[in-house]
């Protein structure tokens, strides 16, 4: 009967984690997809603590307190935090089956030999080097995002760098290769133990040559990488439910990293090896235009004559948690029966739909939400391209600079609206270290400032009239 319930739980939970998935496709069923979620994982732990073999529940019951004392500090981080927020949760689902894994070892070298099979030794060896890779590199790519002074957000690199990174995971390989032919023999262990701590290597040296403005693509491959070591668990665990998840897991964000490349014009290897994000010199040829500064008064009167406005936002929106300024400017324009429009670039920010979670919650309607390859044929038709804190997504360097680290990957075509207004900090470049010549074309001004400063004062202005016309 035990049994019964424990299959029937399994296959409800699995229907609801691909529920979860495919609700996500659509903002409109976004919640319900982590309804379905919470619900699914709920089924899967409790299934799993009433089986006849869990007998000491006071270790089940330290462990759910111990999740919610994390869990809750870590769901009330702001929503520029949720990148970095993100890479922990990958860094928790990594560190737990590495630890796992190696439990599983070590209790099967000490007490059940004949446990070890080549089967299963080999994939307790998967699941400690996916999981503990997962674990450091999610804990790097954290620190990235989270600006950790000792730990650079730009790409460090070094001569034969991809070398001592192969070497290490091969390294790592071989050695459990002879831990799965040879799982007791007496040198077993201290070669495991090698693995563990190369794995933990590997995943400091695979994420500090990759530069900040690929940590969206990098958090959706630690992802993967997460689920890849939860289906490695479950057969360690002999655990259906665990490698259905973990398939569910890692195969979304493995086709979320392609699209995430796509939208970039760039590949694996390229992500994972290239260093992009690195500083370069890039020669300007002729004359160095200058900067051209707008007043708020002379941006807001540019907006109220026009019939399209597009707005492009980037992290820099995020930062200066502007989104709600940006909902109160957009009720403005549109009560004045102007189009309203925003173009999302698939890379903007620091996490796969970074911007569509900022503007989901300030309300703004999911139809004005528009795609990149959507929005561009009506760039040319754009009155006003309002582009607030983005930068290397609206660089059209891009297009032809072949000695730009961003050539090649597809941008929001700002430079062909009839006129761009662009709000930014300051005049630093962006995450790809080039400038931007979009701000110095003649078509476009510069707002300097806070981005939720600025906006609140383009909502001033428009909504007290004040000098326009």
């Amino acid at each position: 009967m035990t049994y019964a319930v424990a299959q029937a739980a399994a296959i409800l939970a699995t229907a609801l984690f691909i529920f979860a998935l495919y609700w996500m496709n659509d903002p409109k069923t976004a919640r319900h997809a982590v309804v379905a979620g919470v619900t699914g994982m709920l089924v899967a732990v409790l299934a799993t603590w009433f089986q006849p073999e869990i007998v000491h529940h006071a270790w089940i019951v330290l462990a759910i307190v111990a999740g919610f004392v994390v869990g809750v500090p870590l769901s009330l981080v702001p929503l520029t935090a949720v990148p970095q927020r993100t890479a922990l949760s990958h860094a928790f689902g990594g560190l737990a089956a590495g630890l796992v894994g190696t439990a599983e070892y070590v209790l099967g070298l000490t007490e059940h030999p004949a446990q070890l099979t080549a089967f299963r030794t080999g994939a307790i060896v998967a699941e400690v080097i996916l999981g503990f890779l997962t674990f450091t590199g999610s804990l790097m790519a954290a620190g990235k995002l989270q600006e950790v002074k000792w730990i650079p957000q730009r790409p460090v690199t070094y001569p034969g760098q991809n070398v001592v990174n192969i070497g290490v995971l091969a390294l790592a390989v071989a050695l459990g290769a002879l831990v799965v032919m040879h799982p007791t023999a007496s040198w077993s262990g201290q070669a495991f133990y090698g693995i563990v701590g190369l794995a933990v290597l590997f995943g400091v040296l695979l994420i500090i040559p990759i530069g900040g403005a690929d940590m969206p693509t990098v958090i959706s491959i630690l992802n993967s990488y997460a689920g890849l070591s939860a289906v490695a668990m479950g057969f360690v665990l002999n655990n259906k439910l665990l490698v259905t998840a973990g398939a569910l897991d890692g195969s979304s964000g493995l086709i979320l990293s392609i699209i995430m490349c796509r939208a970039m014009n760039r590949s694996f290897t390229n992500v994972l090896f290239g260093a992009f994000g690195t500083v370069q010199k890039v020669a300007i040829s002729g004359e160095q235009k200058a900067w051209k500064q707008e007043t708020v008064e002379g941006a807001a009167q540019l907006l109220e004559q026009a019939n399209l406005v597009v707005v492009i936002p980037g992290y820099g929106m995020a930062v200066a948690q502007a989104q709600h300024k940006v909902r109160e400017l957009y009720d403005q324009l549109t009560k004045r029966g102007i189009t309203v429009k925003f173009a999302i670039h698939p890379v903007a920010g620091r996490m796969p739909g970074h911007m569509n979670v900022l503007l989901a919650e300030a309300n703004i309607p999911y139809t004005a939400l528009v795609e990149m390859e959507e929005i561009n044929p009506d760039m040319p038709q754009c009155d006003v391209a309002l582009v607030i804190g983005a930068n290397d997504v609206v660089n059209p360097a891009a297009r032809y600079a072949k000695g730009s680290p961003i050539y090649g990957m597809p941008i929001i075509d700002a430079d062909k609206a009839k006129t761009v207004l662009a709000i930014k900090r300051s005049k630093n470049p962006g995450f790809a270290g080039i400038d931007n010549e979009l701000y110095v074309q003649d078509n476009t001004w510069m707002l300097f400032g806070d981005a939720k400063a600025v906006i609140g004062d383009l909502v001033k202005q428009l909504a007290g009239g004040t000098g326009l016309h």
